[in-house]
């Protein structure tokens, strides 16, 4: 039986694939023991457990980006950290190590190396975060959810998916999907969503645009997120929710989607063959217009900084493509040409290999 220990958390773009590795491995292999290490504080904390599998937990250890109080501990922490990691691994026999990036992972990866397992990294985004740098010194096996990611022994495996999103029929789904949402089947879907929390940029804009987009004859489902502060425009087929549990009937549902460019949209959006407008997040380190890339270099998807996605533009631009069935037709096509809906299978052969080199070693620890 083996035993496998999955790193990582803090957002949903480090959890949510190794919740679907975690799966694959369960479907496959139902007498696995499959364990998961994190942080307290992190979405692992509440979705871990929630899917079944056991948590153990570490103190959330942030890199230091300044001299200060917290770069001085660090050091003394981090040691901390990779010695109840090893002690882990030895209790519970752990036969492999995978790491999905995140505050729990950078530990675990020096763990593994010291306790001499095998180790497999998974990396989300097109521009890689400083743990799995980190960790790719240590092993040669480095599965990327796309391509041309700058990362050391990078091997291109697409996105583990939620299972929901890796089965999607979205035709056989479409219609339980419009009554769903309570949609009319005569108008094509444009699906607007900035993600859990909402863009606002997104938010505001298509609200303004709302007339514009219906007149051009679509119907709209346009999930604003949690702190939205817009209200809803009144307009007929224009149709706002908060929230939605059900992304995967949203994505059977729609036509073309407007969006940000996190790495698990981009990847379901390609998977199952929905062309976009990207609006990349303008904050952090600019991640998402590296993760939507590669789509639209195939002509699967258009980009648009945020400052310029503005009712103009819209006007001008994304009313026009979204006239032209044709042209929409041809982004769905280039959108699904890129898109891989087995990352979970490559990433679990990726560890399959991984752990060749060792089933036949002494299980003394």
């Amino acid at each position: 039986m083996t035993t496998y220990l999955l790193a990582g958390g803090g957002t949903a773009g480090h959890v949510n694939p190794l919740l679907a590795v975690a799966d694959g491995l369960r479907a496959r292999d139902p007498e696995a023991t499959i364990l998961v290490v994190g942080t307290a504080e992190g979405l692992e904390a509440r979705l871990v457990p929630e899917r079944g599998y056991e948590l153990l937990t570490i103190p959330k250890l942030p890199f230091p980006r300044r001299p200060n109080i917290d770069a001085l501990r660090f050091p003394g922490r981090l040691r901390r950290a990779v010695a109840a990691v090893v002690a882990m691994i030895r209790e519970h026999r752990v036969d492999v190590v995978i790491g999905f990036g995140g505050y729990a992972a950078a530990p675990a990866y020096t763990a593994a190396r010291r306790a001499g397992v095998p180790l497999v990294i998974h990396e989300a985004n097109a521009r890689p975060g400083l743990a799995n740098r980190l960790g790719a010194r240590y092993t040669p096996y480095v599965g990327v959810a796309f391509h041309h990611t700058p990362i050391r022994n990078a091997r291109f495996v697409g996105m583990p998916l939620r299972r929901e999103i890796e089965g999607l029929d979205r035709e056989t789904l479409r219609p339980a999907a419009l009554a769903e949402f309570g949609l009319v089947s005569d108008r094509p879907l444009l699906l607007v969503t900035g993600g859990s929390l909402g863009a606002r940029r997104i938010n505001a804009t298509m609200s303004q645009s709302a007339e514009d987009v219906v007149a051009a004859g679509w119907q709209v489902l346009h999930i604003t997120g949690a702190k939205s502060e817009i209200s809803d425009p009144g307009v007929d087929h224009y149709h706002l929710l908060e929230y939605c549990s059900r992304m995967e009937l949203a994505i059977a549902a729609a036509d073309f989607a407007v969006s940000r460019a996190g790495s698990a949209t981009v990847s379901e959006l390609c998977a199952v063959g929905l062309p976009a407008v990207y609006v990349p997040y303008p904050v952090g380190n600019g991640e998402q217009r590296f993760n939507a890339a590669d789509v639209v270099r195939a002509g699967g998807a258009v980009m648009v900084d945020d400052a310029q996605f503005v009712p103009a533009w819209v006007h001008e631009h994304l009313v026009p493509l979204l006239s032209d069935r044709h042209r929409v037709d041809d982004l769905a096509a280039q959108s699904k040409s890129v898109g891989v809906s087995d990352g979970t299978a490559r990433v679990i052969a990726l560890i399959d290999e991984a752990l060749q080199p060792s089933v036949q070693r002494v299980r003394g620890r």
